[in-house]
């Protein structure tokens, strides 16, 4: 599903926007304006699923954009769905404006997870957390195509907003909006 970045009733305040001074904002950096979109795009490797989806315009979060997102980082082993923290939405955003690749794609390793998937996860030696954000819909695995997964590490821990966890072997990162710590 794809949302308009603008409506036509924002255009004009758009490009007044755009022809005000930035201050001390040089053209290189990154920071979004209130009225500017927050998009995701998202690629769930084990359903195929693709979702570009605006769910947040300044301080005001989609309900049913976030329903959307709800449901494409479910747990595809049983379907079920949790709200997700719309902080860590946030989090993710900023993270690809960090890699300046604010409409990239990020390849979803794991989402959600019910306890009962993350006990079978912990069970099987999968280096799962008894007690994982994940369970919280406050925790997320990506990749980011293009990017490798040291460089994604280490632009989610400059941003230094929750735990951070670097899977080199398995090719991930592990991005939460729990305590700020890493592995």
């Amino acid at each position: 599903m794809r949302l308009p970045i603008l409506t036509a009733s924002r255009q004009f305040g758009a490009v007044l926007l755009a022809l005000l001074p930035t201050g001390n904002i040089g053209a290189t950096d990154v920071a979004p304006r209130a009225a500017d979109p927050y998009r995701l795009h998202f690629y769930q490797l084990h359903t195929g699923e693709r979702l570009d989806v605006v769910y947040r315009r300044g301080g005001d979060y989609d309900p049913g954009a976030l329903a959307l997102v709800d449901h494409i980082l479910r747990d595809y082993r049983n379907g079920e769905i949790h709200s997700y923290d719309p902080r860590l939405l946030d989090v993710l955003h900023e993270l690809m404006l960090a890699l300046g690749r604010p409409d990239g794609e990020i390849d979803v390793v794991c989402g959600f997870r019910t306890p009962h998937t993350n006990e079978y996860l912990r069970s099987h030696g999968h280096g799962v957390a008894k007690h994982s954000l994940h369970m919280q819909a406050m925790a997320i695995d990506i990749r980011v195509p293009g990017v490798s997964t040291a460089a994604l590490r280490d632009a989610a821990l400059r941003l230094g907003r929750g735990g951070v966890g670097y899977y080199a072997d398995s090719d991930f990162v592990h991005v939460d909006v729990g305590r700020v710590r890493r592995w």
